[in-house]
């Protein structure tokens, strides 16, 4: 009996693989063992950002956005709840779990007042 197919990796057909360190712990962790995800943050947060546009000189200013790779062993993925113990049904469940987007929903008032005075 396994408690899991994959054996906790994502190695199969290779015999040995690199180790990265915890973002968190700093252990060492075989790369495809590791949980990594991927971070998107604005460079400075709402307040500032609210600050920064009233004392700009442009209308409109995208702020730069921060990407960093995550990579988490196990034991801190936990703790941090970055990912949850599944029970031993629930396991075989290898779908990615729903997303949950921001829809930016377009006004539609503007086009169909254009197109009636043209």
């Amino acid at each position: 009996t396994v408690k899991r197919r994959n054996h906790g990796r994502s190695k199969k057909g290779r015999g040995h693989v690199k180790f990265i360190r915890c973002d968190n712990c700093f252990q060492a962790c075989p790369k495809d063992k590791a949980i990594k995800r991927f971070n998107v943050r604005n460079m400075i947060e709402a307040a500032a950002k609210r600050d920064m546009a009233e004392a700009s000189v442009y209308e409109s200013y995208d702020v730069p956005k921060v990407y960093y790779k995550l990579q988490h062993c196990v034991g801190c993925a936990i703790h941090g709840r970055i990912v949850r113990v599944r029970s031993r049904v629930n396991r075989r469940n290898r779908a990615p779990p729903p997303r949950f987007r921001q829809e930016f929903k377009k006004p539609t008032g503007a086009p169909a007042a254009v197109k009636a005075s043209a």
